[in-house]
C-alpha cells in the first residue's frame, strides 16, 4: 500500500468511525427523553448482551480476511481470494446463526437474570441481527483486502444512521400509541436489524458492481474450508477479544446491577427504571471515550510496525504521544462534565435524579480511555494474550464488587464499582507496558493537565452549587452548559499556557505520526 493510499483510507477510516461512534451515543438521551427511563433501562439492559455476542461473532472477520486477502494479492493468487471469501462467508453465516439460536432459546433464564421478564421480546429481536452481522463483516474485510476503505467507512454510517432514525421513530409511535413499556423497547431493536441489512444490502451492490469481484477458479470443497477456517480463526479470535473491553464489562453490568439491586430490596418492577437512570452515565462516558479513541486508533499499526523493525525507541516514542493526548484530551472532557453535572443531567435527561451515580460515572470515562489505550497499546507490542488475561480479570472483578457495592451504596455503588474496576485495568496496563518497555507514562505535562482540568471544573461547577437547579428550566440549563463549556475551555487552555503545559511539538509530531503511519 502507497504512502497516500494508507493516509487516505485511516483517514476514511477514521472519520466514519467516529461519526457512527458520535450517533451510536447519543441517540440514547432522545430516546430517554421519548421513552423514559424504564425503556432506556432495558435497552441498556439487554444490548451488552447483543454486543457481547456481536463482538465474538464478527469483531475479527474483517480484519483476517484483509490480512489474508492482501497475503493472496501479494503472491497473485485469485484462486486463494476466492477460497478465502467463501470460507468466511460460510463461517460467518454459521457463527451468525448458531449466537441467534443460543441467545433464542435460553432468552427466557437470559431475560430473567437480566431486569426482568420485560426484556425477553427486545433480547430476541435485537439478537436476530446476529444473523446478518457477520456475513456483513465479510464484505468489508473483502474491501480492505483490496485497500479499499470506503466501502467499509460509509456502510458503517449507513447502518448507525438508519439505526438511530428507526429507533427513535419507533419509539415516537409507540409512545404515542400509549403502548406497553415491553412493546417499545422491543420496537426501538427493530432499528438494529434493519439498519445492519441495509448496510449488508450496500456492500452487497458495491461488491457485485466491483472490479475486485474474483470468478470460481476450481472447486470448492471441505478439505478448502478446513484449511482457511482455521488461519481465519487464528486471526480474527485473538482481534474479538481485544475489543470486547467495553462491550463485556456492560455485560457483566446487565447482569449483576440488577442482581445486586435485588439483594438490597430493590422490587423487580423498578430494576429497569433505575438501570435507566444508571445507563444516563453510560451513555456520557461513551462520547468521552469516542473522541480519545478515534484519535489514537491510528497510532497502533503504527506501534506494531515499529516493533516489528525492533525500533524500541521509536515505540516507546509513539506510546508516550498517545498517552500524552489521550490525558490532555479525557481530563479536561471527564471534570468538565463532572463539574456540569447537575445541569447536563436536568437539560439531557428532563431531570436531576441519579446526578451523583452520574457524577462517578463521568469521572470514570478519564481512566475508561486510558484503559481502552492501553489495551491497544498491548496488542501493538505483542501481549495480546495478556491484554485478554487483564480483561478477564476486569470482569471477575466486576463480579465481585458490583452487588457489594451496591448493598453497600444502592445505585451509586455502581459507579462506584466501575470507577474502580477502571481504575484497576488502567494501573495493570501501565505496570505491563512499563515492565516491557520501560516508558515514562505520568509526568510533569500531564500533572499540569491535571491541575488545569481541576481548576476549570472547579470554577464552571461550583457555581452550580447555589442555585435552585430544580426551579430551571431545560433551556435554562443548556444555556448554563454552552457558556460554561466555552469559558471552561478558555480556563483550561490558558492555564496549560501560562504552565507551558502544551507541548505543541509533541502534539505536531503525534498528529503527523497519525497522518503518515
Amino acid at each position: 500500500m502507497s504512502q497516500t493510499t494508507f493516509v487516505k483510507s485511516a483517514f476514511i477510516l477514521t472519520i466514519a468511525s467516529l461519526l457512527s461512534k458520535i450517533l451510536g451515543s447519543i441517540f440514547r438521551i432522545p430516546l430517554q427523553n421519548i421513552a423514559g427511563d424504564e425503556v432506556l433501562g432495558i435497552f441498556s439492559l439487554v444490548y451488552p448482551v447483543y454486543m457481547v455476542a456481536l463482538f465474538l461473532s464478527v469483531a475479527g472477520i474483517p480484519t483476517a480476511i484483509s490480512k489474508l486477502i492482501a497475503e493472496a494479492r501479494a503472491i497473485n493468487n485469485q484462486g486463494n481470494i476466492r477460497e478465502i471469501y467463501t470460507t468466511a462467508s460460510i463461517l460467518s453465516l454459521f457463527f451468525g446463526v448458531i449466537s441467534f439460536a443460543i441467545i433464542y432459546f435460553f432468552s427466557t433464564p437470559i431475560a430473567n437474570a437480566l431486569g426482568g421478564p420485560e426484556t425477553r421480546v427486545s433480547l430476541i429481536i435485537v439478537s436476530a441481527t446476529l444473523i446478518i452481522a457477520p456475513y456483513m463483516a465479510v464484505y468489508r474485510g473483502y474491501f480492505q483486502g483490496f485497500e479499499d476503505m470506503r466501502p467499509t467507512g460509509i456502510s458503517q454510517v449507513i447502518e448507525q444512521f438508519i439505526r438511530v432514525a428507526l429507533i427513535l421513530i419507533m419509539a415516537y409511535i409507540l409512545v404515542s400509541a400509549e403502548a406497553s413499556t415491553e412493546v417499545i423497547s422491543g420496537g426501538v431493536m427493530v432499528g438494529s436489524v434493519l439498519g445492519t441489512l441495509a448496510s449488508l444490502i450496500y456492500l452487497r451492490m458495491i461488491y457485485a458492481r466491483s472490479s475486485f469481484k474474483v470468478k470460481k477458479i476450481t472447486a470448492y470443497s471441505f478439505t478448502i474450508f478446513k484449511k482457511w477456517s482455521k488461519q481465519i480463526l487464528q486471526v480474527s479470535i485473538p482481534i474479538a477479544i481485544g475489543s470486547i473491553t467495553m462491550a463485556l464489562l456492560n455485560f457483566i453490568d446487565s447482569f449483576t446491577v440488577p442482581l445486586g439491586l435485588r439483594q438490597a430490596g430493590v422490587s423487580t418492577e423498578k430494576i429497569t427504571y433505575l438501570y435507566g437512570i444508571f445507563s444516563r452515565g453510560t451513555t456520557l462516558v461513551q462520547i468521552v471515550t469516542v473522541f480519545a479513541s478515534s484519535i489514537v486508533m491510528p497510532l497502533i499499526p503504527a506501534i506494531t510496525k515499529k516493533m516489528l523493525e525492533r525500533d524500541l525507541s521509536g515505540t516507546r516514542s509513539i506510546i508516550e504521544r498517545s498517552y500524552y493526548l489521550t490525558h490532555f484530551i479525557s481530563w479536561p472532557a471527564a471534570l468538565g462534565l463532572v463539574a456540569l453535572t447537575f445541569p447536563l443531567n436536568l437539560s439531557l435527561f428532563t431531570n436531576l435524579e441519579g446526578s451523583m451515580v452520574l457524577a462517578i460515572t463521568e469521572f470514570s470515562s478519564v481512566f475508561t480511555s486510558l484503559v481502552l489505550l492501553g489495551t491497544g497499546v498491548l496488542q501493538g507490542i505483542g501481549l495480546g494474550n495478556i491484554s485478554a488475561f487483564i480483561i478477564i480479570l476486569g470482569v471477575v472483578l466486576k463480579i465481585i464488587i458490583n452487588p457489594m457495592f451496591i448493598r453497600i451504596s444502592g445505585l451509586d455503588g455502581a459507579a462506584w464499582a466501575t470507577l474502580t474496576v477502571y481504575f484497576v485495568l488502567f494501573l495493570t496496563n501501565s505496570m505491563i507496558i512499563n515492565k516491557h518497555l520501560k516508558l515514562i507514562l505520568f509526568n510533569k505535562q500531564i500533572g499540569k493537565i491535571i491541575l488545569a482540568s481541576v481548576i476549570m471544573g472547579a470554577v464552571i461547577g461550583i457555581p452550580t452549587l447555589f442555585f435552585d437547579l430544580s426551579e430551571w428550566t431545560r433551556l435554562q440549563a443548556l444555556g448554563y452548559i454552552i457558556i460554561a463549556i466555552i469559558f471552561g475551555a478558555i480556563i483550561y487552555f490558558l492555564q496549560l499556557f501560562l504552565y507551558k503545559g502544551i507541548d505543541r511539538k509533541e502534539i505536531q509530531t503525534l498528529l503527523k505520526k497519525t497522518r503518515t503511519g
